[in-house]
């Protein structure tokens, strides 16, 4: 029974712990990096503007195959940022830059979806 219960903990702390982002560090240009935890995968890397920025562009696409859709940004060294895309809840993609090292992470975001099965109610009177 003391296996069990240990057992049964051990299942609870790993089901109770925040689901970890999937990161990526790019330190030289033209060099990609991917990312696959999301609803969608992603491709970043960036090439070096005059005047120090970098030039990013981060292509998503979903597994089956659809149409991709690309985002391009100029990051100064100290820049970062986080964005949600459009139809695609779930995620948090980031983007920061020290230095010659960009780094792009997707975050899990919870979602609350309505429930289908409770009944609605609507007051009689308002």
């Amino acid at each position: 029974m003391l296996r069990f219960s240990s057992l049964s903990a051990l299942l609870l702390a790993a089901l109770a712990a925040p689901v970890a982002a999937e990161e990526v560090q790019i330190s030289q240009a033209i060099s990609a990096g991917s990312l696959h935890d999301g609803p969608l995968d992603m491709v970043a890397y960036y090439t070096e503007l005059p005047g120090g920025a970098f030039e990013v562009v981060a292509t998503f696409a979903e597994p089956d195959g659809s149409a991709p859709m690309r985002v391009m940004m100029a990051m100064a060294d100290g820049d970062a940022l986080r964005f949600g895309l459009p139809g695609h809840r779930g995620a948090l993609y980031g983007f920061s830059r020290a230095g010659n090292v960009l780094t792009v992470s997707v975050d899990p975001v919870p979602t609350k979806e309505a429930s289908a099965t409770a009944p609605l109610t609507v007051p009689s009177k308002l």
